[in-house]
């Protein structure tokens, strides 16, 4: 958790505001899809001025070979759709950071993502479900 606080901390967000319909958004929702992310959630998190980015997305892979699949996949379809590669990229077993400076993803597996809560953490942020 320290390593992710530090990664986080030791940037600044971009000027430029992103929504839930811009491709940078889109295309990670697509790529954690593709590997059959679960849970997905994305907390908006503009509204509130201590924040890191402006989006948060959350998703639960079933172990730690999907977390790696869903990250890879992420940096992969970001890349090729937008041309972006990740500012950081934290990878674990069971929780993956990539850091798209406004849009940071969480992969987590589902015994870390209930013991960290971002969720109740940043509860101010408006929430929105992404599954199918």
């Amino acid at each position: 958790m320290e390593k992710v606080i530090t990664a986080l901390q030791g940037r600044k967000k971009s000027p430029t505001r992103l929504t839930r319909n811009s491709k940078l958004f889109k295309t990670i929702l697509k790529a954690i899809q593709e590997k059959k992310g679960d849970k997905i959630v994305s907390l908006d998190l503009k509204k509130i001025d201590e924040a890191v980015a402006d989006f948060f997305i959350l998703c639960e892979a079933q172990s730690h070979v999907q977390i790696k699949a869903i990250a890879d996949n992420i940096e992969e379809s970001v890349w090729k759709e937008c041309g972006e590669r990740p500012y950081h990229s934290e990878q674990g077993l069971q929780w993956t950071l990539v850091d798209y400076v406004n849009v940071v993803v969480h992969i987590f597996d589902r015994d870390h993502r209930k013991f960290y809560d971002l969720e109740s953490l940043w509860e101010d942020a408006e929430r929105t479900e992404h599954n199918d």
